[in-house]
């Protein structure tokens, strides 16, 4: 299956396949540094630095087993909204630092304090340490918010990828244990089923900037056994109710091979009552929604961004 790109994407995949190598028998560690090396590189070309903020601070916060960082963007000073972001990399590569100019273009955008969050990664943290790390991160949000000066009442998540189904799962966790009410969720080509049974998994090919075997190698370092592929913590597609969540606004990209998780997890949302929005950039590939130096990108973005000021604010 071939799939018609915008011309810039184009090019940036051509150059990525051309670097690419087989990085399985290379510790997880040594894969970080390696994918937050090239990181820094990419995100020099494809991403502008985002606006200043009045403030960004890292928190150290405690969460069950030990602690992590918490960086707090504020655009300016007053008492605004609550918006916990969640970084991608399949719940076992990526930092803070990669998407410090997203969470500064949603801060000063959205007019809220961005709480990106450095959840603890697999394989040596596997599943459910992220998410519990990120659920402990919202509480002490909250419970904090008199010192950090924040509105926790009105309160939204979001991520990208392993980061999306992070946010989706943080959404479900919140309902399930009567924690803080989040108002809104936003999920850039979410993982929604780690059976990875939905269609575009095994249908789009390689050489799109996302393979079959990468989401394999990532998935199984992720989870501790087979059962939890179907955990609604994990995959949150599986939960048996989703009545109750956040409304969503939901990305999938054309050339994604978790393009159907997230088409499948805005309908299943639909069904069960809850708001979407749903978009589609269809010349895109699974991480260039993000590249905003790309025209469509920035566009896609800024709307996203104007949505969650409207959610916010309203």
């Amino acid at each position: 299956m071939e799939f018609e790109l915008e011309p810039t994407v184009r090019r940036i995949v051509a150059l990525a396949d051309r670097l690419d190598r087989d990085d399985r028998d290379v510790p997880w560690p040594r894969r970080r540094a390696d994918a937050a090396a090239q990181a820094r590189r990419l995100r020099r070309v494809v991403m502008a630095d985002g606006p200043a903020m009045a403030s960004e601070v890292n928190h150290l916060v405690p969460v069950e087993g030990g602690r992590i960082y918490v960086r707090e963007y504020r655009p300016r000073a007053g008492r605004l909204p609550v918006h916990v972001f969640l970084h991608g990399g399949g719940w076992c590569v990526g930092s803070l630092d990669e998407r410090d100019p997203r969470c500064r273009e949603i801060a000063a955008g959205a007019d809220c304090v961005v709480f990106s969050v450095d959840y603890r990664m697999a394989p040596e943290c596997s599943f459910p340490t992220a998410p519990e790390d990120c659920f402990g991160a919202l509480a002490w949000i909250v419970d904090e918010a008199d010192r950090l000066d924040v509105d926790a009442s009105r309160l939204s998540v979001s991520g990208e990828s392993a980061g999306a189904n992070l946010a989706a799962v943080l959404c479900l966790m919140s309902r399930d244990r009567s924690g803080p009410p989040i108002a809104y969720q936003w999920l850039d080509v979410p993982a929604t089923d780690l059976t990875m049974k939905q269609p575009s998994v095994a249908s789009t090919p390689p050489g799109y900037l996302l393979d079959h075997r990468a989401m394999v190698d990532y998935r199984d370092a992720y989870l501790r056994t087979v059962e939890d592929r179907t955990d609604p913590y994990a995959s949150p597609l599986h939960a048996p109710d989703l009545s109750g969540l956040p409304p969503a606004w939901i990305l999938t990209c054309g050339a994604d091979p978790l393009r159907d998780d997230g088409t499948a997890y805005a309908s299943a949302l639909r069904d069960a009552g809850v708001d979407v929005v749903e978009r589609h950039l269809a010349g895109h590939v699974h991480p260039s929604f993000a590249f905003t130096r790309i025209a469509s990108a920035a566009a896609y973005q800024r709307d996203a961004v104007d949505a969650l000021r409207t959610a916010l604010h309203t």
